[in-house]
């Protein structure tokens, strides 16, 4: 591994969406970050998996379907505002959705994993090329009927993640990490 790769990785911190703000990447900034996110294993190259771009006007509309959303659920108002600000507020994102393929060989397992493995990717090619960036999904996200009207999610589609991305307004303080020890086994 590369001396600034490795750097990159051993230090990578995602930036809360809620310190997210203009500018966010246009679409020849961003193009690149996509195809780079979409170099994940594959078993079977099904590619099961689609991304829905979401500029700040699109985030914006889907603000109100999360509070609707919210008090259908009987959520206090707290946890809606909760949920509907980083919609609110977010300068772009990137809706990755798990788009399963029949197979035979490939389990749906495994095309959930490569689809994770977008966000992730996604996640570290913006953050690489010096954007701010999260990966998100919360309960809107995992909403089937909400993602269904807004995103148009197909039978059998799931969001596996919104990765938020823009300019970091400031650096979250450092958090504890992992204690390899407690972590890794070896044998």
């Amino acid at each position: 591994m590369t001396e600034t790769a490795s750097q990159f990785l051993a230090t990578r911190r995602s930036r809360p969406a809620k310190l997210l703000g203009e500018p966010a990447p246009d679409r020849d900034a961003l193009l690149p970050l996509l195809e780079a996110a979409l170099r994940v294993p594959d078993h079977g190259k099904l590619e099961p998996w689609r991304l829905v771009v979401l500029s700040a006007p699109a985030l914006r509309a889907l603000a109100a379907p999360v509070r609707e959303a919210a008090a259908a659920r009987g959520l206090p108002e707290a946890e809606a505002d909760k949920a509907a600000s980083v919609y609110e507020t977010s300068p772009l994102a990137v809706a990755v959705i798990e788009s399963p393929v029949e197979s035979d060989a490939i389990p749906l397992v495994e095309q959930t994993y490569s689809a994770g493995c977008v966000c992730l990717s996604l996640l570290n090619a913006a953050l690489a090329a010096g954007w701010g960036a999260n990966w998100l999904s919360g309960w809107p996200a995992h909403d089937r009927d909400l993602m269904a009207r807004h995103l148009g999610l197909a039978p059998g589609e799931r969001v596996a993640g919104i990765v938020h991305i823009g300019t970091a307004r400031s650096a979250p303080p450092e958090r504890p990490r992992p204690d390899l020890a407690a972590k890794v086994e070896w044998r």
